[in-house]
């Protein structure tokens, strides 16, 4: 197994339990965790609906890995996507913005930040300047 496959794996995980599940089929849940309520969860579970797609487009790039292969246009999407949510986050950790939130939303808020800090650094340097 390629490193390239190994963040890939961990991006699908991290993605699909952390957020697209919660957002698209539970979304009440993350309030019993310390995230703010909301008057309408529409918005979401559109995020979720986004977040199992792009799952589905890593899925194809995992695939492609475990026979050598490179989806150069998914990694580069994979980078940007996660590098923006990292510096977003980090952002609004360093600012104090949840830091009123409860305990587990707070840590899995900053587990986010390294980890889509961590995918990114692992995408490019496996996906794009390995190929």
């Amino acid at each position: 197994m390629s490193n390239l496959s190994i963040v890939l794996i961990f991006k699908i995980l991290n993605t699909l339990i952390l957020w697209c599940c919660p957002l698209l089929i539970f979304p009440q849940v993350l309030e019993y965790v310390g995230f703010p309520s909301q008057e309408s969860y529409m918005f979401s579970r559109l995020l979720g609906c986004s977040y199992l797609a792009l799952s589905f487009g890593y899925w194809s790039a995992l695939k492609a890995s475990f026979i050598g292969e490179r989806q150069i246009g998914t990694i580069w999407v994979g980078i940007i996507s996660n590098g923006a949510a990292s510096v977003c986050l980090l952002c609004y950790g360093l600012t104090g913005h949840w830091e009123t939130w409860g305990v587990v939303a707070q840590a899995v808020l900053w587990f986010s930040t390294l980890a889509t800090f961590l995918i990114t650094l692992g995408l490019y340097i496996f996906g794009v300047r390995e190929s």
